[in-house]
């Protein structure tokens, strides 16, 4: 049998949320609702749905590899040039691009824990090292991520917002950070739902990389954009790094449709604002309640909301949120995470709480 190396086998595969359908067929039930993935509701812009069936008729075509409209589109929007960013399969595949790219068996890449799980998963699969901080407060712990840095640290990983925790940095903590951390390292800032913050205090990265630091950060159309299953992604650096990524991703990472419908869902601001609304509305319903149901919960700057639990109960709640047709996302044994979903989704959560009470906090 052909056998994989040590660090391959070592590695503890992502396990994504399961898919409606197949939930529902195992449980014998229908109609449910997921709250798990950190999706928009609202689903994606009636002007991306729009030039996904335009787009269907050339599918005989391979997609344009340097992905031209779209950066032409998002470069106008950002206002940087079309040479410092990069396109993938999702901001997971950037993820990847960036550490196969910088990181060398044995060197080191530090990240926060609890945080996205697939930094430390890529950095074991080139046989780099995982360099783990706790969270303070729920947040970013940086003054102790620069504490960490070594003669071997080739990437910092900051989440922001944080996955889980919903949990932001400020301005001023990255300022302090960024003061410690030496040019040989590339900072990498996942701004995954950056959309949805409504704080004044958030760390504006882009003002990092107008300075010329070595940042990059990571953004996503799978998020306020609602255009998770076509998978899009982008990431934003100066063309020196984006240069050294691009000689290892692969051509047409990016297909066609997702090209089409993105460039298309960058035009409706409206849409992107009514997700915002929505998701603000959201969110202060589910403080309200959670709060007099006596749930603790982190206040969140995301479209979800962590909530951590005593005695190991994430899997009981989990497992009896499931048979009222409610899926969430367990974080662990003692957290669960809940996305922001629609007005009835979100009153159909509670009132499951309120009748599986005793089970959590």
């Amino acid at each position: 049998m052909v056998q994989a190396p040590d660090h391959i086998k070592s590695i503890n595969p992502y396990v994504p949320g399961k898919p409606v359908e197949e939930l529902e067929r195992e449980l014998g039930i229908t109609g449910s609702t997921k709250l798990a993935s950190n999706e928009n509701p609202l689903g994606p812009s009636p002007l991306a749905v729009k030039a996904l069936r335009k787009g269907i008729s050339g599918l005989n075509r391979y997609p344009d590899g340097s992905c031209f409209y779209l950066r032409s589109a998002l470069s106008e929007k950002l206002s940087v040039s079309g040479s410092d960013i990069i396109f993938g399969n999702g901001s997971n595949e950037i993820i990847e691009l960036a550490v196969r790219t910088f990181l060398s068996p044995g060197d080191e890449a530090i990240m926060a824990h609890p945080s996205f799980v697939v930094y430390s998963m890529i950095v074991q699969a080139v046989q780099g090292k995982s360099v783990v901080v706790p969270l303070r407060e729920w947040r970013h712990d940086l003054e102790a991520m620069a504490a960490g840095i070594t003669d071997k640290t080739k990437i910092i990983f900051i989440a922001n917002p944080n996955n889980p925790t919903g949990t932001i940095n400020t301005m001023e903590e990255m300022d302090s950070f960024m003061e410690n951390v030496p040019d040989r390292v590339l900072v990498v800032v996942d701004e995954a739902y950056y959309e949805y913050v409504r704080s004044g205090d958030y760390a504006d990265s882009m003002s990092y990389y107008g300075l010329g630091r070595n940042i990059l950060m990571l953004r996503t159309f799978s998020k306020i954009y609602g255009l998770a299953g076509l998978r899009v992604g982008y990431g934003i650096a100066k063309a020196e790094i984006i240069t050294e990524m691009n000689k290892v991703r692969q051509p047409f990472n990016v297909n066609t449709l997702a090209q089409m419908a993105a460039a298309a869902a960058l035009k409706d601001q409206a849409h992107v604002e009514k997700s915002r609304r929505t998701n603000e509305r959201g969110i202060k319903y589910l403080y309200r309640q959670l709060k007099a149901l006596k749930i603790d919960f982190i206040p969140s700057q995301a479209n979800f909301i962590y909530v951590p639990l005593r005695d190991d109960a994430a899997p009981q709640l989990y497992n009896d949120l499931l048979k009222e047709g409610i899926i969430v996302r367990p974080m662990g044994p003692r957290a669960i995470r809940i996305t922001v979903g629609l007005p009835g989704e979100n009153k159909r959560l509670i009132e499951a709480l309120k009748k599986i009470r005793g089970h959590y906090n």
